[in-house]
């Protein structure tokens, strides 16, 4: 990548693991916690508190998509931190779990997610955008790792009121990144999907994006994938303290874990992408997921067998996360590049909305070990319908250039 390209991933990074961070880093200690707070003897309660942010992040991440083809990326961007920090505050006023539940749903309705993506393949070019997307997936990562690791001694610290608190000071320094660290889109992008979108035409847009059979099969991947990631820290959290180890403790088997899957992506994505095998990268990571997942279930009461099968998932969720978007960008043409991605991401949020709810049920009603089986099952399915993916070749057009219309016969 070029400088310009390396300033445009390192910014938007920055501010998509900043605003990640918020989201993140409730999910070591929500589950614990939650057991002492007001209705939170429910696992449904706790399952839909974690996860609802989920579904207005997914009703919304279309409209955000589109809006920023119409209006531009960056007032877009603005808006939704503003809407997620007003959310973080509501939860930290929070005295039960169902006011909890009230702040994550404005949280979610800050959906910027999609935004973000696509004035990331707007800045790049497409043969470089995988590298981009490794650079966000990277710092989503970092974000994730260090969730893990600070929330612990954060709520010993300053409370689950405290950690909402922190949320919503993170997503006003984001906007500061954007303001001074984020380059402008000029021709490319946003501006030219404002002249190019007329009235009416998200409808047909949006029925263009769903016919297409290969971000079908993405969009059920990022459906399955973060479902699985909401599902699983309903379940880690409790089974490692039970299996011993004390809730202040359990960075001791987030850090490596999340250490080795940093060390396995980026030479994967590299090789890959030099090689022309990404689809076989794609491919293998979901099969590392599978494994990591049914692994789960014979190491529910060993701390070193969790640790290790938590190392397979980090490493094939980070490959994935990393991936995922990267192919929906180059699938979609780029006039209706943001609302190819906020479809991609509206489903990325029903899953974690899924994750967190129907989790919580099948936690309540049939263990722990129902949560991991069925996710297991819904991974399976993901590597079959994936083995027809379709992917195209890089270009290395830069991203302004005219792209070809989505190819009904794909449909």
């Amino acid at each position: 990548m070029n400088a310009f390209e390396w300033r445009a991933s390192l910014s938007l990074s920055a501010l998509y693991g900043l605003r990640m961070l918020g989201l993140f880093i409730i999910l070591p200690v929500f589950a614990v916690y939650a057991e002492r707070m007001p209705g939170g003897d429910s696992q449904v309660l706790v399952g839909l508190a974690i996860g609802i942010y989920g579904l207005t992040q997914a009703i919304l991440q279309i409209p955000f998509g589109w809006g920023s083809d119409r209006f531009g990326r960056k007032p877009v961007i603005y808006f939704g931190l503003a809407v997620f920090a007003l959310g973080s505050f509501v939860a930290a006023s929070a005295t039960d779990i169902y006011m909890v539940i009230l702040g994550r749903t404005i949280q979610g309705a800050g959906a910027i997610s999609a935004v973000v993506i696509a004035l990331t393949a707007d800045l790049t070019r497409e043969s470089h955008r995988s590298r981009a997307m490794a650079v966000i997936g990277s710092t989503i990562g970092v974000a994730f790792a260090v969730s893990l690791i600070a929330g612990p001694p954060l709520n010993a610290a300053i409370g689950v009121t405290g950690i909402f608190m922190l949320t919503g000071l993170l997503a006003l320094a984001a906007m500061l990144v954007v303001r001074f660290m984020v380059p402008d889109v000029d021709h490319n992008g946003a501006q030219a999907g404002h002249t190019a979108v007329e009235r009416g035409a998200f409808f047909s847009e949006f029925r263009a994006v769903l016919a297409d059979r290969d971000l079908r099969r993405l969009n059920f991947g990022a459906l399955v994938l973060h479902a699985l990631l909401t599902a699983l820290f309903l379940v880690v959290p409790v089974v490692l303290r039970d299996a011993g180890l004390p809730v202040a403790d359990h960075w001791q088997v987030y850090l490596p874990a999340m250490a080795v899957s940093f060390a396995a992506m980026v030479p994967v994505i590299i090789v890959a992408e030099r090689r022309q095998r990404v689809k076989l990268a794609f491919l293998g990571a979901i099969l590392i997921t599978l494994v990591s997942v049914v692994g789960f279930e014979f190491a529910l009461n060993s701390v070193t067998g969790i640790g290790l099968a938590l190392a397979g998932f980090f490493i094939g969720f980070n490959l994935l996360e990393a991936l995922l978007p990267s192919l929906v960008s180059r699938v979609a043409p780029q006039h209706l590049r943001g609302t190819a991605v906020g479809v991609y991401s509206s489903i990325q949020f029903v899953g974690i909305f899924l994750g967190g709810a129907v989790g919580g049920v099948l936690a309540q009603t049939l263990g722990l070990a129902a949560v991991l089986w069925v996710g297991a099952a819904l991974t399976a399915l993901w590597l079959a319908v994936s083995f027809g993916l379709r992917i195209p070749g890089a270009s290395g057009q830069v991203s302004g250039a005219v792209d070809p219309q989505i190819n009904p016969s794909k449909a």
